[in-house]
């Protein structure tokens, strides 16, 4: 039932039970020691300047290649963008894309969290089943909870979500609730908000449960170029006619955050997911479109080679710090992307509530671990037979290393121990 709020009109009913994101509403805080929205840091601020200066000189010299760039343009992307996309995704990730033949199963979305709602949108009805980690990225929680999904989280070790628990729990979906799951979602690289790795026996063994089951696998390789090691085949590669995994990456991470995430999704899927995008935004900005079709064919090579060290100098940096001056607790060890996770020992401690109180009038800032639990939802019991209501835990913290230099993290990890250690003894 809809919220009256006037004499003729409401908000949907969804409004009274999910809040604002809480990494969004962090971003209204203005401290020294920024730890929390996964903001990248490192951006090749030169390179972009170069692709707009030659842009901007052709687009003197071919006035309607600007008429083209400033205009509406197809709904999945610009066929010239597509096909350097489906050449990064073949040549570098190794996805089974023919560059010549395939590029149009590669689409575009405004970021890859547009994409996220996209799927959920097209895919789910109120009670339909979802598979996430424990804890799983809030933008896709909070999305599926809002659509009606029944989620079901799954324990995660230092390697990520454990398949053994996945195979479970499709099996207690089909006995408590009647249906199959349509979807496991997962972050395989250096997950948000663990930071955590799947290797590729699990990403087999997850592939193989959606194989079984009939189910879509959602792969978000958000932070799949943001590697310190070498990198693990994505599980698409697996998917050898693109039937089972729909595989989410996006720009905003690898390049900067002009909100354009790309998308190599089964072809029936890939339909309903544009007709979506087509009533959500008609389309996205060919002129974005155009700076990174540049960046993709001549520039991402270099810019993550100078990158990817500096990130890795900065996640070192904050592990080093956190060893040292931190209370008992228990922290991830990323190979990769934006974020470390620490859990304190202590069960007691709130760290929401800590921050409110503690950190943000000592310049810090992080992202309490309790939004990346579901509002709403289910884990399985510990005889794996049935499922009980899913609980946050408060005691946790995600701590993004990727937007402060090394000083500043030094400085600031330090800071955050010493008052964590007076906290909590």
């Amino acid at each position: 039932m809809a919220n009256t709020i006037g004499n003729g009109y409401g908000f949907a009913t969804w409004t009274n039970f999910i809040e604002e994101s809480q990494i969004r509403d962090l971003l209204k805080y203005n401290v020294k020691y920024y730890f929390a929205g996964g903001k990248p840091g490192i951006i090749p601020t030169d390179i972009f300047a170069d692709i707009m200066a030659d842009l901007s000189v052709r687009y003197k010299e071919n006035p309607q290649l600007a008429i083209d760039d400033l205009n509406y343009g197809p709904t999945g992307g610009q066929p010239w963008f597509l096909k350097t996309l489906a050449k990064r995704l073949h040549d570098v990730r190794g996805l089974p894309i023919d560059c010549e033949n395939d590029w149009e199963c590669v689409s575009i979305t405004n970021g890859s969290q547009q994409a996220l709602y996209a799927l959920l949108d097209t895919l789910i009805d109120p009670g339909d089943v979802i598979i996430t980690p424990s804890p799983a990225y809030l933008g896709f929680l909070v999305p599926a909870v809002k659509l009606g999904g029944r989620v079901i989280t799954i324990p995660t070790d230092l390697d990520g979500i454990i398949p053994e628990d996945v195979e479970h729990a499709v099996e207690v979906s089909k006995k408590k609730f009647g249906k199959v799951p349509d979807i496991i979602y997962v972050v395989p690289d250096s997950d948000n908000p663990k930071g955590t790795t799947l290797p590729m026996k699990r990403r087999q063994a997850l592939f193989d449960i959606a194989e079984a089951d009939d189910i879509l696998l959602v792969e978000d390789s958000a932070y799949a170029e943001i590697q310190f090691k070498k990198k693990i085949k994505a599980i698409k590669t697996l998917d050898k006619e693109n039937e089972r995994v729909a595989y989410l990456g996006t720009s905003s991470k690898e390049a900067a955050v002009l909100r354009v995430g790309y998308s190599v999704l089964p072809p029936n899927v890939k339909e309903q997911v544009l007709k979506d995008k087509g009533y959500l935004d008609l389309c996205t900005a060919t002129l974005v479109q155009r700076i990174l079709d540049e960046y993709y064919r001549n520039y991402i090579g270099e810019a993550m080679r100078v990158g990817i060290p500096k990130y890795e100098e900065r996640c070192k940096a904050m592990a080093k710090t956190i060893d040292e001056s931190f209370p008992a607790g228990i922290r991830t060890d990323p190979t990769g992307g934006f974020f470390i996770w620490w859990q304190s020992e202590n069960k007691d401690f709130d760290a929401t509530e800590f921050m409110e109180r503690v950190a943000i009038p000592n310049e810090l800032l992080y992202v309490p671990g309790a939004p990346f639990y579901p509002i709403s939802g289910h884990r399985l019991t510990k005889d794996n037979k049935d499922v009980r209501e899913s609980l946050p835990e408060h005691n946790t913290m995600r701590l993004g290393f990727s937007y402060a230099p090394p000083d500043i993290i030094l400085d600031g990890i330090e800071r955050l121990g010493t008052l964590l250690t007076k906290e909590l003894g």
